[in-house]
């Protein structure tokens, strides 16, 4: 089995499947956490891998950035290979004073202005959930681990650079304020309404990576390689489902 973005064969990927945006995250995780990691797809350098992890088969797939890249991706793992779980693993710009550099934030919900899913499914929801099971699952592996994890609604946005459009409070400050987003990243409100129309489950694990309320600002190489408290979550969820 391939699709034109995917050259894995049939049962090549594990029902769980973490997700970062960037594949060189992808790769680091597979090297550093997987036994016995297989390179099993790289179709336009998005690299995925199968391995195990504490004896339970994982895989690990670049995302790309973006709702529409994560939601080709993800929506070809659940319909086309069989994959049950995909946990986005990714970097977050804070909108709040709560959410410091490197904390970990677990999704409750993804909020959006994108068309992403009204396009897909007609589905007008500007909120998109993530799995309560696989949420559970997130928390009870990061209690096992003594990892804190921050939990509250994100914003999932189309566009990353943003212009300023006067108002006052700004867009992020009435996002914080009245729908209690912690933070902003771009591709969790896709991949929770592709699990959601095609009855599988989604959450979205995010390291804090810089800040809307604060000068502080990780590095390129810190983003790809230091965010490992959030990945060591995601990687022994899989023995809490």
């Amino acid at each position: 089995m391939s699709t034109p973005h995917n050259r894995a064969e049939n049962g090549a990927f594990a029902k769980t499947v973490l997700m970062p945006g960037d594949p060189l995250r992808a790769k680091f995780i597979a090297e550093t956490f997987l036994e016995n990691a297989q390179l099993v797809t790289d179709v336009r350098g998005m690299l995925g891998y199968t391995g195990t992890y504490q004896g339970h088969p994982i895989s690990v797939m670049g995302s790309g950035m973006g709702m529409p890249s994560i939601g080709i991706y993800s929506y070809e793992l659940y319909s086309q290979y069989g994959v049950e779980n995909i946990i986005r693993i990714g970097s977050a710009g804070s909108y709040s004073e709560k959410a410091k550099l490197f904390d970990v934030v677990l999704a409750a919900g993804a909020v959006s202005e994108s068309n992403y899913a009204v396009t897909q499914s007609g589905d007008t929801d500007t909120v998109q959930l993530p799995s309560a099971r696989l949420n559970a699952a997130l928390k009870a592996s990061a209690d096992a681990q003594g990892i804190r994890l921050l939990e509250g609604n994100i914003h999932s946005s189309d566009v990353f650079y943003r212009e300023d459009d006067g108002q006052r409070p700004t867009y992020w400050e009435r996002l914080r304020d009245e729908q209690g987003c912690l933070c902003v990243e771009m591709e969790s409100f896709a991949l929770f309404h592709n699990a959601k129309v095609l009855g599988k489950r989604a959450a979205c694990l995010l390291t804090i990576s810089d800040s809307f309320v604060s000068p502080e600002i990780t590095t390129p190489e810190q983003r790809q390689t230091s965010f490992t408290e959030m990945m060591k979550v995601a990687l022994a969820a899989e023995q809490y489902l």
